[in-house]
């Protein structure tokens, strides 16, 4: 079971990584009109809304990826809040502005996975040992 938890803070860890790198891509993208490596903007959300999907998806990425290296403390409850940030900007893009490239199925599946990722990193003991938390 230790395995298993170990492995999935390292998911955790690579999947913040990828995030960061998503995110200042998207910015790139969003700042200059240049494509990175494919299509990165949604036309069907408005600028800002753009604006702050890239911002959450940068800030996500970078504060787990800063947390996780320096072992900081707060970087579960920083996950807790920013995930909890990303799903209600994910429920405004698939209620109010819904593409035909997202639906209710990946809408209810990253709900979920913000749920599981927050407790794993709250309860587990592997991410409380990695943060310094003592319940």
């Amino acid at each position: 079971m230790q395995f298993l938890s170990k492995t999935y803070l390292l998911l955790l860890l690579l999947s913040a990584i990828g995030m960061l790198i998503w995110g200042l891509a998207g910015f790139f993208e969003y700042f200059t009109g240049i494509t990175p490596f494919i299509p990165l903007q949604n036309a069907a959300y408005p600028s800002g809304v753009q604006f702050v999907h890239w911002l959450l998806i940068s800030i996500s990425g970078g504060a787990f990826l800063i947390g996780y290296v320096l072992e900081w403390k707060w970087t579960p409850f920083a996950m807790v809040l920013l995930y909890s940030n990303l799903a209600v900007l994910c429920t405004i893009q698939t209620f109010d502005f819904m593409s035909e490239q997202w639906g209710y199925t990946q809408y209810f599946t990253e709900i979920i996975l913000y749920c599981v990722h927050s407790s794993f990193l709250l309860f587990s003991k592997t991410s409380q040992s990695h943060f310094g938390l003592n319940w």
